[in-house]
């Protein structure tokens, strides 16, 4: 029997309590699942990206996600990470209708250079549906509770940067 390896990609900047939702139902439906930190980014992430693999790897620890996730860094075009790592699967999240219409055009976009590459769409529960790591940092930016949206150490993390920036 093949064994399905997905990529759920991401910058991250920082993981939300979303993004936890996805990963850990994503890691259900498939053999093993890489979550996938860029690089290349036209994001400006505030976390570097060394801080921003081992944030994601603390949250999975932290949350006792399934052992068939790994966190891995990834530059240039995703669907040559992908095949790199033997998958033909990749996730991505949906939050409202107005990231379907971008997600759609990535997946086509994949598909087109990338035909044996599938996207699977997951949409965010009802307690994710709104969070965002962009509104994330600027809530904390403003000086907000952000608890409701990462964990503790995140936010922690969140202040930490905007009090020192």
């Amino acid at each position: 029997m093949t064994k399905v390896t997905a990529i759920y990609p991401g910058t991250f900047d920082p993981i939300t309590k979303g993004h936890l939702d996805i990963i850990k139902r994503a890691s259900k439906l498939f053999d093993r699942l890489i979550v996938a930190i860029a690089d290349d980014t036209p994001k400006f992430p505030i976390f570097s990206l060394e801080e921003r693999l081992q944030m994601t790897k603390d949250e999975l620890a932290a949350n006792i996600f399934n052992a068939n996730i790994e966190v891995m860094k990834f530059s240039g075009l995703l669907v040559d990470f992908a095949k790199q790592q033997g998958s033909f699967v990749i996730v991505r999240g949906l939050r409202a209708a107005s990231d379907f219409e971008y997600e759609f055009q990535m997946s086509y976009m994949n598909h087109k250079i990338a035909p044996d590459i599938q996207t699977i769409f997951v949409p965010a529960n009802e307690n994710g549906h709104f969070i965002s790591s962009r509104f994330v940092k600027e809530l904390a930016r403003l000086g907000s509770k952000v608890e409701g949206f990462v964990s503790p150490t995140i936010a922690g993390k969140l202040y930490a940067h905007f009090k020192n920036n």
